[in-house]
Order: structure tokens, then sequence, then C-alpha cells
């Protein structure tokens, strides 16, 4: 899906050091966030003594990202910033409104500026050893769901919604055709280098009117795009076992009935033919 790579070139006997993020996806429209940290080799300096630049890998002055908004390609104007501050070694590129052209590569650039009068010292350095680069994607990914399983009327029910993403600034926005606010939780995670997962669980008790009803689970990103994923709920009814017990009883009251009559009755009878014996002996 992406990977991330070390960068490393030696200034003045020491390194400037970069990690980047090689590849990643970004869906058209939406935003996506490349992530980028990096050191220097003076260490320890302020944010002020720095400039970050993102440029074209091929031409050096062709500026995705520059703190002078006049010096960015139009095409970019108002839609990049850095995500971090450079002086925590955060070289973190947003870019807003993704169009199919945004597929780089693009590289960083770190300088050192002077602090009279802001201008670029000899020490600086562009990673193009490796750049970012960006898949586009046109149509969202849908929502993940599960674990996909029956329901039992009457018993807490809960079933979880994901979606993958790289844009961490605006994370997609998961909602439900079922539920309140109350009945959802949602959090959001770290995955690997640029890749994010929000996820959404949520938790009911499903009733017998829910049987055959469908969830709905839809994927909000950033620019208003969405797509979504549906389940077909089966809710497993509670048995009522008052049928079984009841004519069960009656049959067990009746059958001990039934034993006391016909020993009432075979005592009678044996009785009447003692009687009988005892006429004939005479």
């Amino acid at each position: 899906f992406n990977n991330q790579t070390l960068i490393c070139s030696p200034v003045f006997g020491e390194s400037w050091r970069a990690s980047v993020t090689k590849n990643i996806d970004a869906l058209v429209g939406s935003c996506v966030v490349l992530p980028c940290t990096f050191t220097h080799p003076g260490g320890g300096l302020s944010n002020s003594r720095l400039r970050g630049i993102w440029h074209r890998k091929d031409k050096w002055e062709e500026f995705f990202y520059h703190e002078d908004n006049t010096k960015i390609l139009d095409s970019f104007k108002g839609r990049t910033k850095l995500m971090g501050r450079l002086g925590e070694s955060n070289c973190t590129l947003e870019i807003i409104e993704v169009k199919d052209h945004d597929n780089g590569p693009f590289c960083f650039r770190v300088e050192l500026v002077r602090k009279d009068n802001n201008q670029p010292t000899s020490e600086k350095f562009s990673f193009v050893e490796e750049c970012a680069e960006i898949k586009m994607l046109h149509d969202p990914p849908k929502p993940k769901l599960g674990p996909l399983k029956t329901a039992i009327q009457g018993k807490p029910y809960t079933i979880t919604c994901s979606i993958r993403h790289t844009c961490p600034s605006h994370p997609p926005k998961l909602t439900w055709t079922h539920g309140t606010v109350d009945d959802i939780i949602e959090s959001h995670e770290d995955v690997y280098s640029g890749v994010w997962q929000t996820e959404s669980v949520l938790s009911f008790i499903p009733e017998e009117k829910d049987d055959d009803s469908l969830l709905t689970c839809t994927a909000t990103f950033n620019g208003n795009i969405r797509s979504n994923t549906d389940f077909r709920l089966n809710v497993k009814r509670t048995e009522n076992y008052n049928h079984i017990i009841i004519p069960t009883v009656t049959a067990a009251t009746t059958a001990v009935m039934f034993g006391l009559l016909c020993l009432f009755m075979t005592k009678k009878y044996k009785k009447r033919i003692q009687e009988l014996q005892s006429q004939d002996g005479r």
C-alpha cells in the first residue's frame, strides 16, 4: 500500500536524514497527509531558524509548498500546508482538494535561515533520492463491517464499522442507520506509515421488529465524498416456553389421575371377583 524510506546525505562531514512515505494512496477530491520527519547537522534549532519547502523532483524551483505563498505553483496555492513544526523535526505535508495531477513526486527541502534577514544560509538540503508519490483513487473505499452474526432478541448486540484512509487531519466520519449517539463509540488509529483507520462500534438491544432490517454504515470523507456498506440483520426470537410447559403439566396431571383411577378400578374389580368366587364355594 505504501512504504517509508530513510534518506541521508553527508553535509560538512555530518548527515541530513529524512524519513518520508515513498508511496501513498489519495482519494481524488478529498485530502492526503504525507508523513515526514528529518534531522539535520545543527540539531535543536528553533522553528524560526528553519524553512521547509516541498518541490518537484526534477524542477527544484517549482514549489508545492513554500512559506511565501506567491512562490507556490498556481495549481497548488491554498491547498498545501505543513502539519508539524520544523523545530520538532516534523515536515509532514497536507494536501486538500486532491486533484488528478497531484501525483508528484513531492520532495522535501530544509534550509537554515539567518536570524537577521531570514535569508537561507549555505546549510540546506533537498531529499531527492527518494520522494513521495501519490496513487490516485477515483472511487472511495467501502467501509468494512464485522462480525456479521445473528442477533438474539433482547440480548446486547455489537457490530463494528471500519475504514482506512490517508488523511488523519480530516478523518472520514462514520454514521449508522440504527441507534443513537449514545450507542456508538468512535476511535482513530495509526495503522502504519501514512495509513489510518477510523472505527465505529454500534451496540444496541435488538427487538423483534429489527429482524430482517438493513444496517447501513456510511463513510463521509473530506470533500463530502461518501461510500457505504449494508448488512441485513437476522434477529433470532427468544422462545416462549409457557405454551410447552403448561400442556406438559396438564398432561402429567391427567396421566396421574388416570393412573389412580385405573388402580382404583383394578382393586374394585379384584374385590368383585373375590366376592363371586366366595359365593360359588358355598
